[in-house]
């Protein structure tokens, strides 16, 4: 799993005034590069910025402009996704590039505070900083050093994808999900009658575990293929999608009551087919070509 991080500091309330920048690259669950510098923001330094991060006007001196290392940066930002704790650092970037007339960096973005509100329930409305996100994780670092928050970052990334056993394509795909994907899925809502022309028709499908799109979606395109969608497990049951997550690091209990039910029932006899939401998009793909 690759993936790059960043964090910035600014002079001031302005978000363009970035007077420091952390970059560090992940490959294989380990940081591969790190490089960091100073920026002249060749604005004023507030004092309650020079509180939080500790760098000060006299710092900045000789140290290049933003301009000056924006050739360097998207170099850098070659890859999978950028990672940043929060919007704060994304939007300091877009800003910047506004401000110095520059075309902003065409990267995918993935903030690591949404990641951590989706991993641990204790997160998921509150307390999600990156100190408190990290101490969670066991790791230590130097708060308000723009590498060293960079890093972090990053350890939140694989702390989350090891919890999860999603990798960066899936994190980018769920961040756009809701915090609970189920939560706006009530039982009516995932109801469905299988378009009788479709060739799955006769097929009645169940949804279970952590989806890479709604309920709502993944019944309308099952439906479009023949199967008739329940929010429940039943006798009727002949198909099981699991999320790919919880086929990856679900067993035993931690199991869904719905895939445990359809195992019972697979052991009583029945004709129930447990698969990946994977292979289930893969089947509607095929199937309606």
């Amino acid at each position: 799993m690759e993936f790059t991080t960043l964090d910035v500091e600014t002079a001031n309330t302005d978000l363009a005034s970035i007077c420091q920048i952390g970059v560090a690259r992940f490959a294989n669950g380990h940081v591969v590069d790190e490089w960091e510098t100073l920026v002249d923001p060749q604005a004023h330094f507030d004092m309650i910025n020079v509180s939080i991060h500790g760098i000060k006007a006299d710092d900045v001196i000789g140290a290049p402009t933003f301009p000056e290392l924006v050739n360097d940066l998207k170099k850098r930002f070659q890859g999978p996704a950028v990672v940043t704790h929060t919007h704060f650092d994304r939007v300091a970037m877009h800003q910047a590039c506004s401000k110095a007339a520059h075309p902003v960096f065409d990267c995918r973005w993935l903030d690591s505070a949404r990641v951590a509100r989706r991993t641990w329930e204790e997160f998921a409305w509150s307390g999600y900083g990156l100190a408190n996100v990290c101490e969670k994780i066991g790791y230590s670092f130097r708060h308000h050093n723009a590498l060293e928050d960079a890093k972090a970052a990053g350890h939140i990334i694989l702390a989350a994808s090891t919890e999860t056993g999603l990798d960066i394509e899936g994190w980018l795909r769920r961040v756009e999900q809701p915090i609970d994907p189920n939560a706006l899925s009530s039982d009516h809502s995932v109801k469905r009658e299988g378009c009788a022309d479709g060739p799955l028709f006769g097929e009645f499908i169940v949804f279970t575990g952590t989806l890479s799109m709604t309920r709502q979606q993944a019944a309308d395109l099952a439906a479009k293929v023949g199967c008739t969608v329940t929010p429940s497990v039943t006798k009727k049951t002949t198909l099981l999608c699991v999320g790919d997550q919880d086929i990856s690091r679900l067993a035993g209990e931690s199991k869904s009551s719905k895939h445990r039910k359809a195992e019972s029932l697979i052991n009583s006899g029945q004709a129930i087919r447990i698969i990946r939401e994977t292979d289930f998009a893969e089947m509607v793909s095929i199937l309606k070509k």
